[in-house]
């Protein structure tokens, strides 16, 4: 709970509500009693995936200041188990997530850009020493960690992602009406979340989520028009030609570096889940807020004028994350497959046939 004002009106914000981890209604850790032996020993914490309430900020119900505080206060307690792991763990693998990095970042991105749009509309109170302050902080905690390790320990500082500016939204549902790939029902030209207005019996490609695009197949979707075979082919290389020299007038440049056709990447287990295109957008540009949900607007580009200004679903070539180790890495190129089998080296245990990626060490 924080009290952001008491006079004239009295304002609380409260968190989403999380699963008490010393009394927890379903299990939240492995093996369960972990977490009533964390709360025990270091208090109540969160427990949600998302524990750094963006959204919040978004809408602005909390400011800056308020913000900064959540995500520090969840920091420490992460902190906290890491050095608590640390502490009882004499031999084996110790893995900790720091969400503060990405959670800042998507928030304060934007003052790394003084033409950024958000600047003009989103709350705008901070400068670029937050982001610096972040790694700072940062920084000291990985000095506090070696100083703690003994000459036999390997440590490794990775990041799945880096970070772009994300000025411009781009509705991929919209782009797609007007170029006949999307159809509406009769006398709309908009729609709203969840492709309320769409016609599917006459759409033959709809946009959903973080960079998908998926085809109304037959067979699959249940009101599929497109056959599966050479249409099903011949409708994706026509989407990945027409939009990656899809043009932004305003700024004058493309939006999208590259479309990936998942047929023409390494595939796994779970390719039928995956989007039949993936887009992967230039720096500056994301899928639009509007897009993501289904919506059908007037407009294919628009600013953002959120405070959620920095991002990284977008053309994973030009936002890689980051890699530190304190032993010497053997390879000139890294990849996060490369994580698990230098772990099982490590140990002297042999990586199994199916898994990708080679040890760095």
């Amino acid at each position: 709970f924080y009290v952001s004002e008491i006079s004239p009106k009295f304002k609380m914000y409260m968190t989403p509500l999380n699963i008490d981890p010393e009394k927890p209604s379903l299990p939240i850790s492995h093996p369960f009693i972990y977490s009533v032996y964390l709360a025990k020993l270091l208090g109540p914490y969160n427990t949600l995936g998302e524990a750094d309430d963006t959204w919040a900020l978004n809408e602005g119900v909390i400011d800056e200041d308020t913000f900064l505080k959540l995500c520090y206060d969840n920091h420490k307690e992460s902190e906290d188990m890491l050095f608590n792991a640390m502490k009882k763990t004499r031999r084996g693998v110790i893995a900790c997530w720091f969400q503060v990095t990405d959670s800042i970042q998507h928030m304060f991105f934007r003052y790394l850009d003084k033409k950024h749009p958000a600047l003009k509309h989103a709350r705008s109170e901070k400068s670029e020493k937050v982001i610096e302050d972040l790694y700072t902080k940062m920084d000291d905690l990985v000095g506090r960690v070696i100083e703690k390790l003994n000459k036999n320990s390997c440590l490794i500082v990775m990041s799945d992602h880096g970070f772009k500016q994300f000025k411009r939204g781009v509705n991929i549902n919209s782009w797609l009406y007007k170029n006949g790939f999307l159809s509406l029902k009769k006398g709309k030209n908009t729609s709203g979340e969840w492709f309320k207005d769409v016609d599917w019996e006459h759409t033959k490609a709809y946009g959903l989520g973080l960079g998908g695009i998926y085809i109304n197949v037959k067979g699959r979707e249940e009101k599929g028009i497109v056959d599966p075979g050479r249409e099903y082919t011949a409708l994706k290389s026509e989407l990945k030609t027409k939009l990656e020299s899809l043009r932004d007038e305003k700024e004058n440049q493309n939006a999208i570096r590259t479309i990936y056709d998942r047929d023409k990447i390494p595939s796994g287990p779970y390719k039928d889940n995956c989007p039949d295109l993936i887009v992967g957008y230039h720096n500056g540009y994301r899928v639009s807020w509007d897009s993501v949900t289904g919506k059908v607007d007037s407009h294919t580009f628009q600013d953002n004028i959120k405070a959620w200004s920095g991002d990284h679903c977008i053309d994973p070539e030009i936002v890689p994350g980051v890699l530190f180790c304190n032993r010497k890495i053997g390879q000139k190129k890294a990849s996060i497959v490369d994580i698990a089998p230098t772990v099982l080296k490590l140990f002297g245990i042999k990586p199994p046939a199916h898994m990708d990626g080679t040890s760095l060490l």
